[in-house]
């Protein structure tokens, strides 16, 4: 009797079963093996360490250093860029994870810049082995300046899986489009958003719960949604925003060394050099006669 009533109730979903044919998306549990790999191939000190939630545990030891550790990480990366090209229609162009991988070394070099930027802006880092291991805002650049580079190189869906994991991860929501300067530190990072337009600078700060985000949305002659311009803010090299200020439009430029304080809503642009706050909070501090 329960057998014909799950046959009956499962009939009303097959037409749901029968429609349209798979994508098949590159594994996220690739994905995430192989930002690990990448992690350890571009910072020696987290070889043998532990690794994030959504990566294989028990990695093969073999994996840890040397050629075995690069030859990892160019099988992943090949196979996650030809599922990616597979799975939006497109065909796979190999000469794409060439250029991605002659590039790793210089996005290397501007990770270690990023781990040195957070240790000098943060006197609570004991040192850079802790900025590696333990910094959201770390993790979620380190993840960033790869997804860039793929979605600069026209990979399909891969940068955004990359950018969403490192999201789930960090709390820190960077769209792989967004153009970074050198030497970006995101302190504490829950809550950071940066659309796909932004530009920041270089040695820019910017605390938790800051969005960089659209102003409003261009609309084409038929009503859909207008693509590909600018929504989003430009911090110029030197900005500082302080936690839950929130910055809008493409047009807003926030000038060089510009401070924007906590809470501030941004929707025009600051002159370089300038502090831009809020009004002034009236607070009252009662009495509670004693009670808790």
């Amino acid at each position: 009797m329960q057998k014909d009533r799950i046959s009956a109730l499962s009939a009303l979903l097959e037409p749901l079963a029968a429609r349209g044919e798979p994508a098949s998306p590159p594994s996220e549990e690739r994905l995430a093996e192989a930002l690990v790999l990448l992690r350890k191939l571009i910072f020696p000190p987290l070889r043998n360490g532990v690794e994030p939630r959504g990566a294989r545990v028990g990695m093969d030891p073999a994996l840890e250093s040397g050629p075995e550790l690069a030859r990892a990480v160019a099988q992943h990366f090949e196979e996650l860029t030809k599922d990616s090209f597979h799975a939006s229609g497109r065909p796979f162009d190999p000469s794409v994870v060439e250029q991605f991988l002659a590039a790793v070394p210089a996005i290397a070099l501007r990770l270690e810049s990023d781990v040195r930027a957070a240790y000098r802006g943060d006197p609570a880092a004991q040192n850079e082995l802790e900025i590696m291991v333990c910094y959201p805002g770390v993790r979620a650049l380190f993840v960033h300046r790869f997804a860039h580079l793929l979605d600069a190189l026209g990979v399909p869906l891969l940068p955004r899986m990359m950018s969403e994991l490192a999201h789930r991860e960090t709390g820190i929501d960077i769209h792989p489009a967004a153009r970074i300067g050198d030497e970006l530190f995101i302190d504490h990072g829950t809550g950071v958003v940066i659309g796909q337009t932004a530009v920041i600078g270089n040695r820019c700060r910017i605390y938790q719960g800051v969005t960089l985000g659209a102003k409003n949305f261009e609309r084409e002659a038929d009503g859909s949604l207008r693509r590909g311009y600018r929504r989003h803010p430009t911090l110029e090299d030197d900005v500082t925003v302080y936690a839950g200020a929130t910055i809008l439009g493409g047009d807003t430029v926030i000038g060089r060394g510009a401070v924007v304080a906590g809470g501030v809503f941004l929707t025009q642009s600051v002159p370089a050099g300038h502090l831009v706050t809020g009004p002034k909070l009236q607070l009252r501090v009662l009495s509670m006669e004693g009670g808790i």
